[in-house]
């Protein structure tokens, strides 16, 4: 059984940084990270694999719309940051 604060499992694939949820399975979240800090476009992810957020970071902040998807993968909200 993990420790749930041992870090999640990650690895880099093609300049994206994509971690997972803790049965190291399924994907967590992906994005690029720049200097230690997430940069560009993310994605969050149940751990059944639908999507559950994403947004865009700009030197580790959240910037512009950010978007939470329902567990069908539909549009739930927008927030801008």
């Amino acid at each position: 059984m993990k420790n749930k604060n041992e870090p999640k499992k990650s690895e880099v694939i093609d300049g994206y940084t994509i971690k997972y949820h803790a049965n190291g399975q399924t994907i967590w979240s992906k994005g690029k990270v720049i200097n230690d800090q997430p940069e560009g476009y993310w994605e969050w992810y149940r751990i059944d694999g639908t999507i559950k957020r994403s947004g865009h970071f700009d030197k580790g902040e959240p910037v512009g719309e950010w978007t939470t998807y329902d567990k069908e993968g539909k549009v739930y909200k927008v927030t801008k940051k």
